[in-house]
């Protein structure tokens, strides 16, 4: 948890004055219980009203002063806090945006929200928590048993006695406590997971009647989740009547030793309500540090689940001496490139070769699971090649700065992603200046055009998160308008045609035809018809290269080429 401190830096002359505040709070407490103790013996039993009203006011001056500091003290305290914790969501989101696919897929999403979210939140409690009784607690403590001595110090042996049993008893819950909010933030892991896949995959749950399975599964994960709660809560509940019922037994012995030393004539009355005063301040210490451990176990385990995704570097970083090459037509050339996912028994691409020449549709087939996407993954330098090189432009996209190489291209994903904001908003999402004439193009290009011009309020029609409120053929046109309003170097294709219907697939590629004249086009496809004008074709089967070459000549020499189009287009004209 202190390797988060580092966070506090920017604040760290708010934080003395916190401190500051805090101390002069409890340097007020600690005062009052002596003017209690002058104003009963001096006072009251010695009919003095002047002395009462004089040290009574003085109770009232310190007792304000204290109030005001209490007051201050906590808004420091809580901007400071609220400042670091907005500052550590940052800096976990900025570090996250890093991360690689591999990252993602080692951590996984649901649990990267929760460690952006839940975790931060409480680290960010525990700062506040602290910054309000990291002083006044040791203070109320120290300070209470240091008057108790001064007080009377036969009395304060019984004090003695108790804090280190106190102390004792402290230790023994929050070892204890620390796992168990380890295993509860995990959980609440799973429950995020759980959770997630059951909203995204709603429609999938019903439709196949899943509803009941999924709500016992959710029920199992949270039912698992509020046993291990408990069982926290369980451990750290015992902390308090413990300290309860030790304090009570030192106050009984306080007030049977003090009431002897009274009638002996050995103490003051008053001193001996002092005396209790300084018994409970100790108490408020012991039970403001019991607070503190209800929070330091999970805290401090949120703290090492931020530490694990700050402290892991993205496995795919510019190199500090990459240079910015200027654009040069968008060249695509791959040689011997060879590429494993971690823990794969066999690469998912082998020793692939070809180039993607400006000016040239290429397209990319082959069965599920050849490599397809994995082989535009690596173009984007989503995953780092194992061997050989991606170049473009003549330039390894290893020597070449991420941004730089994605700016000169144009990504159209598998899955259509939309994101919430207005139709327009998405599709400037591609080219962030672009003016409307050219989102309306693009949306033109793409067969959008017609669909959007039917919505309430056309580019300013608002896109719901994750894009629910269209189709599928919708979405997929929108991620391609959001393509072409970039008007890059290099388009890629990852099957993006999927939803289309036929006569819609032949528009979009006769207009995509002359729009994307003179660029370097990608296209990843599952049906043949998308990729039959191609210029040339390259058939991947188990994550090698079958063979490349345009249509016909795959058609007449290219065995797995043969078996796709009779799979799809047995029986249709122009086959052959």
């Amino acid at each position: 948890m202190f390797k988060l401190f580092r966070f506090l830096k920017p604040y760290r002359y708010w934080i003395p004055v916190s401190l500051t505040l805090i101390f002069l709070q409890s340097m007020a407490n600690l005062y009052l219980p002596r003017l209690m103790s002058d104003i009963v013996d001096q006072g009251v039993l010695a009919g003095d009203v002047g002395r009462i009203v004089r040290i009574g006011g003085n109770m009232l001056a310190v007792t304000f002063a204290g109030a005001c500091c209490s007051v201050l003290a906590s808004l420091v305290a809580a901007r400071v806090s609220a400042s670091f914790g907005r500052d550590l969501r940052a800096a976990v989101f900025a570090h996250v945006t890093e991360f690689t696919l591999h990252e993602f897929d080692t951590f996984g999403t649901a649990s990267l929200i929760t460690r952006t979210t839940n975790d931060v939140s409480q680290v960010q409690q525990m700062v506040n928590m602290m910054l309000r009784m990291m002083i006044m607690a040791p203070m109320m403590c120290i300070g209470g048993i240091v008057m108790a001595i001064v007080t009377d110090p036969g009395l304060s042996l019984v004090i003695v006695v108790v804090v280190p049993l106190l102390a004792l008893i402290l230790w023994s819950v929050l070892g204890k406590g620390f796992r168990l909010f380890r295993a509860v933030q995990r959980k609440v892991d799973k429950v995020n997971r759980v959770l997630r896949e059951n909203l995204t995959g709603i429609r999938v749950v019903r439709a196949f009647n899943r509803v009941a399975y999924e709500e016992r599964r959710f029920d199992e994960a949270s039912r698992d989740l509020t046993t291990t709660a408990v069982a926290a809560a369980q451990t750290m509940a015992v902390l308090w009547p413990l300290a309860t019922l030790v304090m009570n037994f030192a106050t009984l012995a306080i007030l049977w030793f003090g009431a002897l030393r009274i009638d002996a004539l050995e103490m003051q009355v008053g001193h001996l309500m002092a005396f209790l005063q300084y018994l409970m301040q100790i108490l408020f210490a012991i039970m403001m540090v019991s607070m503190m451990t209800f929070m330091i176990p999970r805290a401090s385990a949120s703290a090492q689940r931020i530490q694990d995704v700050l402290a892991t570097p993205p496995s795919i970083r510019d190199r500090d001496s990459a240079p910015d090459p200027p654009a040069a037509g968008g060249l695509v050339e791959f040689e011997d490139v060879t590429f494993s996912y971690p823990g794969a028994e066999r690469p998912a691409l082998a020793h692939v070769s070809f180039t993607a020449r400006p000016g040239q549709v290429t397209a990319i087939i082959g069965g599920t699971g050849s490599g397809k996407t994995t082989l535009v993954n690596l173009i984007m330098r989503f995953y780092d090649v194992n061997s050989g090189a991606v170049r473009v432009d003549g330039v390894d996209v290893r020597d070449m700065p991420q941004a730089s190489l994605r700016r000169r291209i144009g990504y159209v994903p598998q899955r259509a992603v939309l994101f919430s904001g207005t139709v327009a908003d998405n599709i400037r999402y591609g080219k962030e200046d672009a003016d409307v004439d050219e989102v309306q193009r693009a949306a033109v290009i793409a067969q959008a055009a017609d669909f959007v011009a039917e919505m309430p309020e056309g580019y300013d029609s608002f896109i719901a998160q994750g894009g629910i409120n269209v189709s599928g053929g919708q979405k997929q046109r929108l991620s391609i308008a959001r393509a072409l309003v970039r008007r890059p170097e290099i388009y890629i294709f990852d099957d993006s045609f999927s939803a289309l219907d036929f006569r819609t697939d032949a528009r979009l590629r006769a207009a995509l035809r002359q729009e994307v004249a003179g660029a370097t086009v990608i296209i990843v496809a599952q049906r043949v018809n998308t990729v039959i004008d191609a210029d040339q074709i390259i058939v991947l089967d188990e994550g090698r290269v079958a063979g490349i070459g345009r249509h016909q000549d795959l058609l007449a020499g290219c065995r797995v080429y043969q078996e796709i189009v009779a799979s799809q287009l047995a029986g249709e004209e122009g086959i052959a």
